[in-house]
């Protein structure tokens, strides 16, 4: 039965990562709009777009030119108000906060997503599902390969296989990008072998099957470039992280015992790690749902990232804070999830709640 402290515990918690939610947010908004000043530009280029309609317009040709300047000043003015520009920007940034959090994240200023929208609602999720297919499933690779590689080489301290990772260890100071460029190079210059970027072939295939294969193929060079860059330092921080906990005087006691190896290292070795090991775990999925802008911009893989990367190049604030919003709570969701789970998994953090 869950205790009255616990649920004060959560609420408590739920509170708090909300308000920093809402701090989070609102800074990005002033960032993003540089106080005020990306404003600026959009209003100039809205005048400069109004001007352009009614200069090309056939039905304003003929008139005079003052007459045209004040027609384009009145237009101007009226689309002013009709967007709220002519509130300050401290009300505006409030009430961009308010449509932020309740998710109402309004019209893209240039992008359209895939399917011709602007809104910034379907930016976002028409891209989503390509960052997670692809960096989703290399964080959970990374992660397993770390965790039994890193298992593997505690038990072999001091092997040969131990020493070349730690030896190797700096390589995976290299972001994945870096070993992209040399893996495109190789796969696709040379031995043509892998497409050097894209989502699917073009055409796509037709059927299913061959539309899923040919993504997979795809997906081999930037998930092979992520796996090859933080492998070495992923093995060699998980192999150090076991040996901490190995060395502890619990894990003495039991191997003076004579338990099974086997034994020792599920119940007194993998099962107190648990916690930080389901953290690092969750912290790195949700971390991969924001994408990777440069590697998705070397792959062209249409995924969040590379939205993140011409939402900045195009200054397109209300895309910038929707993609911080999303993530924001999906980051603040996890870290509530990790404390509700902590509660029941931690013996440490349990019994303050008996």
């Amino acid at each position: 039965m869950v205790s009255k402290n616990l649920l004060k515990y959560i609420a408590i918690r739920a509170i708090a990562i909300y308000l920093t939610v809402v701090v989070a947010i609102y800074l990005t908004i002033i960032v993003a709009n540089m106080g005020g000043k990306i404003d600026e530009f959009i209003l100039g280029d809205l005048y400069t777009q109004i001007t352009e309609t009614v200069n090309r317009n056939p039905q304003y040709r003929s008139l005079p030119g003052p007459e045209k300047d004040k027609l384009i000043r009145q237009m101007f003015e009226n689309e002013v108000k009709r967007l709220g520009y002519d509130r300050p920007f401290l009300e505006r940034s409030l009430i961009y906060l308010k449509n932020a959090l309740t998710l109402d994240l309004g019209r893209a200023l240039f992008m359209v997503s895939d399917s011709g929208s602007r809104f910034v609602r379907n930016i976002i999720l028409e891209r989503l599902p390509n960052t997670v297919l692809l960096f989703t499933t290399v964080t959970v690779l990374n992660f397993f390969i770390h965790l039994f590689l890193g298992l593997y080489l505690s038990r072999h301290y001091n092997s040969f296989f131990d020493r070349l990772v730690v030896a190797l260890s700096p390589t995976s100071t290299l972001p994945g990008w870096f070993y992209g460029i040399f893996l495109i190079l190789i796969f696709y210059t040379w031995l043509h072998l892998l497409p050097p970027g894209g989502l699917v072939d073009v055409p796509p295939p037709p059927d299913p099957v061959s539309y899923a294969l040919s993504v997979l193929k795809h997906m081999i060079l930037p998930m092979a470039s992520w796996i090859i860059s933080g492998f070495f330092l992923g093995v060699y921080g998980t192999r150090t992280f076991f040996l901490i906990f190995s060395t502890e005087d619990y894990v003495e006691a039991a191997k003076a015992k004579g338990l099974p190896p086997r034994l020792i290292e599920t119940r007194y070795i993998l099962r107190p790690s648990l916690p930080p090991i389901i953290t690092s775990f969750a912290l790195s999925l949700i971390g991969s749902w924001g994408g990777a802008t440069i590697t998705e911009t070397v792959f062209q893989w249409p995924g969040l990232g590379l939205v993140t990367w011409q939402a900045i190049q195009s200054f397109d604030t209300p895309v910038l804070v929707g993609i911080t919003v999303i993530y924001a709570y999906l980051l603040a969701a996890t870290v509530l999830i990790l404390d509700i789970v902590y509660a029941f998994i931690d013996p440490r953090i349990k019994a303050g709640f008996a």
